[in-house]
């Protein structure tokens, strides 16, 4: 990721990502077909600066506003599924670590609108040795989304003594993220999957890796956060969602508009009339274009409500479950108008040169996510009602 870069910042960060739809539509199948992003489109998103869109200011980030970044993501994942998820996927990587990591440290790692983070999902079975200066790293980790296109990775672990106990800082099991250079794990291949398949999210290990002190941050530790703005106290969790959300929502807007089209010229023959004057149509199409933009209006509402709480320093678990619900619910209505998309389509959109079938497997994989699960609305459900509850996630 070397490439010259001279980004269009005159415009601001929705308008440069939706430049990119059209490239990231046409190298779409090939992203596809290589299990990662096109040459072509990695240059795209770094050369629109899109890497650095919550990285710290004083790093030469963005710090956009969170509806921004929405919006961002939206347009990502209307050109591309798998660009979209890798722009978020490293962008809240790459800024939380970096708010809670030492500056130097920091602007060592993050030093360029190329350098950006991929890691796998936090479990159970890694081991995180406090030695010394650091840490020794042993584990194996699943869902490296990007990593085929970073040079650092990481890793989270709990962290435990030399005699195997738990490590406490500031009254509590110690938990850290821990980065290196990718040529210092071994990476597996097994990214071989139903959608997203161009996040390229491979397995990675490392054994007994030594991580200095200064690449360890505690990212969503209050008493680590080392940036101000008002990004870092909504911490990571959310971040995630809100990117991911948009993704779905972008997806899902590239299939209505895909359908649409398709419905204005084509007469189906299960029916009498063209699809364009056939009312069941009309209907859903009507429905499905409520049904979107409405979700996609609930998550900025409770997206800039979270960004307004936080610029006010007063972030409340309010503030938290709503952005929590509308991200949740939007991810599951965006898929429900790609799959009738795709089944209104017919028979022509199981075909490979058709945008469906890979819009679809695409919409249906980020559905399968974690920031999708319906018990989160269940947990909120809860909550409004009274009922004894854990606050996960969130």
């Amino acid at each position: 990721m070397d490439t010259l870069i001279q980004p269009l910042l005159s415009a601001n960060a929705p308008e440069r990502a939706r430049t990119l739809i059209p490239l990231l539509d046409a190298n779409g199948p090939e992203i596809d077909r290589r299990r990662e992003l096109t040459p072509e489109a990695v240059d795209a998103i770094v050369g629109q600066d899109l890497l650095r869109l919550l990285l710290p200011k004083s790093l030469g980030g963005q710090e956009v506003h969170l509806v921004d970044f929405c919006k961002v993501t939206e347009a990502i994942g209307m050109g591309d599924g798998s660009a979209g998820w890798f722009v978020n996927q490293s962008n809240v990587s790459t800024s939380t670590s970096a708010a809670a990591m030492p500056h130097e440290a920091a602007a060592e790692i993050f030093n360029g609108p190329g350098a950006g983070l991929a890691w796998g999902a936090r479990h159970n079975y890694s081991k995180a040795i406090r030695v010394p200066g650091g840490y020794r790293l042993t584990g194996k980790w699943s869902f490296a989304s990007g990593s085929r296109h970073t040079t650092w990775i990481g890793a989270h672990s709990a962290v435990r003594n030399p005699d195997g106990t738990p490590h406490i800082r500031y009254g509590r099991p110690d938990d850290r993220s821990f980065l290196f250079l990718k040529s210092k794990a071994r990476i597996i291949d097994d990214w071989h999957v139903l959608g997203l398949r161009g996040t390229g999210s491979d397995t990675y290990e490392v054994e007994d890796l030594f991580i200095p002190d200064e690449h360890a941050p505690a990212r969503d530790a209050l008493e680590e956060r080392r940036e101000k703005g008002p990004l870092y106290p909504i911490q990571s969790t959310l971040l995630y969602a809100t990117g991911f959300c948009g993704v779905t929502l972008g997806i899902g807007r590239k299939m209505l508009e895909t359908f649409t089209n398709l419905a204005r010229g084509r007469h189906s023959k299960a029916s009498v009339n063209p699809m364009a004057q056939n009312n069941a149509i009309q209907r859903e199409i009507g429905m499905m274009e409520a049904k979107l933009s409405a979700a996609r209006a609930f998550v900025h509402e409770a997206a800039n409500e979270m960004y307004e709480a936080a610029v006010a320093g007063n972030i409340a678990v309010e503030h938290r479950l709503r952005l929590r619900l509308a991200t949740t619910y939007a991810m599951n209505e965006a898929t429900d108008v790609s799959v009738h998309c795709y089944r209104g389509a017919g028979t022509g959109a199981i075909m490979d040169v058709q945008p469906f079938e890979r819009r679809l497997r695409d919409a249906l994989t980020a559905s399968q996510h974690m920031q999708a699960m319906l018990p989160l609305v269940e947990m909120i459900g809860r909550h409004m009602l009274g009922a004894e509850n854990e606050i996960k996630n969130v």
